[in-house]
C-alpha cells in the first residue's frame, strides 16, 4: 500500500532517520543500487554559507527560460518538503514525493543502510530528475560541502561558492578558513569554480581548486539601482529589471552571470532574452520577499553576516519607514550578535513563539538580549493591529520560524 505524503513525511522524520553522521558512503551506496541517476544529466553545483538559495533559484529560472528542462534542489523548505524538489519551477506532487521517500527506504532497509533524512532527500532528488529526463540539474548543499551527501556527483558543470560566513561552526569549524575547506569540498578536478574576488574564504578555496586543477573564475559585484519602485541589476553597462530585493544580491547575481557565461561558452544556448526574463520574474521565498498588501516584508536572517545584510537593505529600501520587527529564533545561532546587529533602538519588536524543539522562546531571549527594551511576545491581538499599521512589518529570523509563520498567517501574506 502506497504511503501518503503525511505517512512520507512522518518515515523521513522518524527518530532513527534525523542525525548527523558525517560520510559519503551510505549515501553512495543507496544511489548505487538505484544507478547513480546523478551521473546522467548535468550539475551546477552550489555551497557556501549565505545566498547559495538566491543563486540556484536565479540560475534555474534562466535555464527554464534557455528551453532547458531544469532540476532544482535547495533546502530547507518552509511548509511543505516538496518546495525542495522542483522541475522548471514546479514543485513535486505530494503523491510522487511520497512514492520516492517510500522507494528509497525500502531499498535502504532492504540493504541495511541507514540513511540520514537528508540524504534520503537527496537521493530521491536525484532519481525524480532523471526519471523525469531533465536536461540539467542545479543542486545546492545542505551543510558544508565535503561531506554533504549532494556530493557525490562526478560530472559537475561548474562549481559556484557563494558567501563564506561563521555558521554552523559546531559542525564545520570554529574559523572562516575551516569552514571554507569545507565548503570546496564540492569542487572537482578540471572543473570550472565561480567565486566573488572578495569572499572570505578565498584563499583557502583558491589552494583546493589549484589542487584540483579547476578554472578559477573570480568575479566583482554587479550594482543595483532601486528607483520609482523598480528594481534593477547593472551589469557590463547593461541593465535589467530584477524581481529579488536586498543589496546582497549584487554579489549573488555576479556569481549567476559569470555561470551563465560559463555555460554558454560550454555549447549551452541561453540567449539574453532567457537572462532577461529569469531576472525579472524569479522568486525566492522569505529572501527579501516584498508584500505590497499589508506592506510586509520577510527574510531568513539567522546568523550575524546575514543580519547585517538584512539591516542594509532595509535602510536602502525602506529608509523612511519605521520599522516593526517579528522575530524568532533557534538556540543554535549567535541570536545575541544578531540583535545587536539587526534592531536600531528606535525599531519594535515582536517576538514569535513557536513550536520547534530548538526554538528559543520569548522570556529565555529577553533574558539572554536584555537591552532590548521595545520588546513585546506576540499574540493574535496585537498581531491584528501590527498588520494594520501603516509602518513596514519585518518578519525574520529563523527559517523554521518563518515556515511557521507562513503556515498559519498565509492569507497576511499578499
Amino acid at each position: 500500500m502506497s504511503l501518503s505524503y503525511e505517512e512520507a513525511v512522518n518515515l523521513l522524520t522518524s527518530k532513527n532517520k534525523f542525525y548527523i553522521n558525517l560520510g559519503l558512503d551510505r549515501i553512495k551506496k543507496a544511489v548505487d543500487i538505484i544507478g547513480n541517476p546523478q551521473n546522467k544529466y548535468k550539475i551546477i553545483h552550489v555551497a557556501g554559507t549565505n545566498g547559495k538559495g538566491s543563486v540556484c533559484a536565479l540560475t534555474a529560472d534562466i535555464l527554464k527560460y534557455a528551453g532547458y528542462k531544469t532540476g532544482l534542489y535547495t533546502s530547507p523548505h518552509l511548509v511543505n518538503y516538496t518546495e525542495r524538489i522542483k522541475i522548471n519551477d514546479k514543485e513535486i506532487s505530494k503523491s510522487d514525493f511520497a512514492r520516492y521517500i517510500e522507494e528509497i527506504c525500502t531499498i535502504s532497509e532492504a540493504n541495511s543502510i541507514e540513511l540520514t533524512e537528508f540524504e534520503i532527500l537527496t537521493a530521491c532528488a536525484f532519481k525524480y530528475f532523471y526519471d523525469n529526463n531533465i536536461d540539467i540539474a542545479v543542486i545546492e548543499t545542505g551543510l558544508g560541502g565535503r561531506y554533504d551527501a549532494s556530493n557525490i556527483i562526478d560530472n559537475t558543470l561548474i562549481s559556484v561558492i557563494t558567501s563564506i560566513s561563521l555558521d554552523h561552526t559546531d559542525r564545520l569549524g570554529k574559523t572562516i578558513e575551516e569552514i571554507a575547506f569545507e565548503k570546496a569540498g564540492i569542487i572537482k578536478e578540471n572543473t570550472d569554480l565561480v567565486i566573488s574576488k572578495d569572499n572570505l574564504g578565498l584563499e583557502v578555496i583558491k589552494k583546493s581548486a589549484n589542487g584540483k586543477k579547476s578554472n578559477i573564475y573570480l568575479v566583482e559585484d554587479t550594482q543595483i539601482r532601486y528607483e520609482n519602485g523598480e528594481n534593477n541589476i547593472i551589469y557590463n553597462n547593461n541593465s535589467y529589471k530584477f524581481n529579488l530585493l536586498g543589496l546582497y544580491q549584487k554579489k549573488n547575481t555576479a556569481l549567476v552571470l559569470k555561470a551563465v557565461e560559463l555555460l554558454n561558452k560550454k555549447g549551452l544556448n541561453i540567449t539574453d532574452e532567457a537572462l532577461k526574463e529569469g531576472l525579472k520574474t524569479v522568486k525566492w521565498q522569505a529572501r527579501l520577499e516584498y508584500f505590497t498588501g499589508n506592506n510586509i516584508l520577510t527574510d531568513g536572517a539567522h546568523n550575524p553576516d546575514a543580519a547585517f545584510e538584512l539591516r542594509k537593505s532595509l535602510d536602502y529600501y525602506f529608509k523612511n519607514q519605521k520599522k516593526i520587527f517579528i522575530y524568532s529564533t533557534i538556540n543554535t545561532k549567535d541570536y545575541k550578535t544578531i540583535a545587536e546587529i539587526l534592531f536600531n533602538k528606535d525599531d519594535l519588536i515582536y517576538y514569535y513563539d513557536f513550536d520547534y524543539k530548538y526554538a528559543v522562546n520569548f522570556e529565555a531571549y529577553k533574558h539572554k538580549v536584555n537591552w532590548l527594551t521595545n520588546i513585546k511576545k506576540l499574540n493574535k491581538e496585537n498581531l491584528s493591529e501590527i498588520i494594520k499599521s501603516k509602518e513596514l512589518k519585518v518578519i525574520t529570523g529563523s527559517l523554521y520560524m518563518l515556515g511557521d509563520f507562513y503556515k498559519n498567517y498565509k492569507e497576511l501574506l499578499h
